[in-house]
């Protein structure tokens, strides 16, 4: 799958966004996340379908764990 042509603003909100999009797939309210920010993140290999569940890629925890206080 190809990367998604994003605007850099865009990029930087859903690296943001992305430890509130994690911390809801981990309490299992994927359906509060917004489709387009779901759909941007898939392009990105950032989350992936699984079995019908939605979840975090090895490359979005990845970015997840960059996002954390040192």
């Amino acid at each position: 799958m190809t990367q998604a042509l994003l605007s850099l603003p865009r990029q930087e909100a859903l690296r943001a966004d992305l430890p509130h999009v994690a911390d809801l797939l981990h309490r299992r309210r994927a359906g509060e996340i917004d489709e387009a920010v779901i759909d941007d993140l898939v392009s990105w290999s950032w989350l992936e379908w699984l079995g019908g569940s939605l979840q975090l890629t090895t490359t979005g925890a990845n970015i997840c764990r960059q996002q954390q206080p040192k």
